[in-house]
């Protein structure tokens, strides 16, 4: 078995390591020494009774996994590749309610009824209501920030329009819009100690939210409005979601729509800041290639995991039925194969064939052309109000064993 040559104990899913840095140089020392490996841990460290994963870092092998859910399960472990040891088993299974969570063919039964919410006519449709938000979200920052030497651009900026954009899609009032944010992020910050949150708070949060839910479910089948809710749950049965599957879809929604997409938008304004030329582009051009380049350098889900489902090969590594397989997009996102100079954040990249939406295959991003909408809007209206942002301060980084997010970015007007 090949090992890289990092330092003993070192693990990719390591809270602490994430909340430091993305840690680019072991990835890629990775990729060229052993691009498929074993990452021992203590047993049950990371909350699945065994003694560790296999790191994958090389794009292909990571869409290789993704595109082949008969060999490897989103079900069995979940996607989430490291939880709190003290997770119960019964709390693990429980996340197989979510479609991130499942196997075809009960994914491909979910995946086809909620895709309606997300046909290109649906997106265009939120277009016209998402600019005016982004334009007022950014005036209102502006504003805000009067005679202040500089303000917090996530809080301020960042977090706004993905909530907007998802409580506008499922049709959520705009007075409860705030509780729903507030239970996303319990829901995914409970690896940070500022947030002093446990498992259990994690865990009510998401119940929380599946049960506003099936609430909001079932006054819309009472009456019916025009919104993806009617749509997904009019009249429960074949081809249609039952209330507590909604509840779980918003689950979804409430962190893989909400969370990255912000994590994005704040990473993609750290790195205009810190690459003035590509501000200046940006301003000058507004290329429709930005997105896709701000989601490849921000890599927000740094990893997700599979379970391998009966024994197989990858990248020449025998993986045995039942072992965990780390699928580690932030290195994928960097791989030299695919990307010329990929250390470079270049926002004409084109071809871009980064894995920032997932490697293809069943769990490809359903959202992906509203997360594109929403980082084009924010950051037209960023610059247009906000042309001449300049850094404060370092980002200040969440304490995650999967995201790559940022707390605080002080920026001054």
């Amino acid at each position: 078995m090949r090992c890289p040559h990092l330092p003993e104990g070192f693990d990719f899913t390591d809270p602490d390591l994430l909340q430091d840095r993305v840690p680019y140089p072991e990835f890629a020392e990775a990729r060229q020494t052993a691009p498929v490996f074993w990452c021992s841990q203590p047993h049950g460290l990371a909350g699945f009774g065994d003694d560790g994963y296999w790191v994958v870092t090389r794009h292909a092998d990571v869409k290789y996994v993704s595109t082949h859910p008969e060999l490897f399960s989103s079900t069995t472990n979940t996607a989430i590749i490291r939880f709190n040891q003290n997770i119960t088993r019964e709390q693990i299974e429980v996340q197989r309610l979510i479609m991130l969570n499942m196997d075809p063919p009960e994914h491909t039964r979910v995946r086809q009824i909620v895709q309606r919410g997300f046909t290109p006519r649906a997106i265009r449709s939120l277009e016209s209501a998402l600019r005016d938000r982004a334009r007022r979200i950014v005036d209102t920052a502006l504003a805000a920030s009067e005679g202040r030497d500089s303000f917090d651009f996530v809080t301020n900026i960042a977090v706004e329009l993905p909530l907007q954009a998802i409580a506008e899609l499922i049709g959520v009032p705009q007075e409860d819009r705030t509780k729903i944010f507030d239970w996303s992020n319990k829901m995914a910050a409970y690896d940070d100690p500022e947030y002093a949150l446990t498992e259990e708070i994690s865990s009510e949060a998401a119940m929380e939210i599946v049960s506003y839910a099936m609430n909001l479910a079932a006054a819309r089948k009472e009456c019916p409005a025009k919104d993806i809710v009617s749509t997904l749950v009019a009249a429960e049965g074949e081809g249609n979601l039952l209330a507590d599957e909604f509840g779980f879809f918003v689950i979804l929604l409430a962190v893989a729509g909400n969370e990255t997409t912000r994590n994005a938008i704040s990473h993609g304004m750290h790195a205009f800041l810190t690459h003035p030329d590509q501000w200046e582009l940006y301003k000058r051009e507004r290329p429709e290639t930005a997105a896709e380049e701000i989601v490849r350098w921000a890599t927000p889900v740094v990893s997700f995991q599979r379970t391998a489902v009966q024994d197989t090969e990858l990248g020449g590594e025998k993986i045995k039925a039942g072992d965990r397989v780390g699928l580690f997009y932030s290195s994928a996102n960097n791989d030299p194969e695919l990307f010329d100079e990929p250390e470079r954040f270049d926002i004409l990249r084109d071809p871009n064939p980064h894995l920032g939406f997932g490697g293809g295959g069943p769990h490809f991003c359903l959202g992906k052309s509203l997360a594109v909408l929403e980082i084009n809007l924010i950051f037209n209206a960023i610059a247009d109000a906000l042309p001449n942002l300049t850094l404060a301060g370092d980002p200040r980084r969440l304490r995650s064993a999967w995201l790559n997010g940022i707390k605080e970015l002080q920026v001054t007007p």
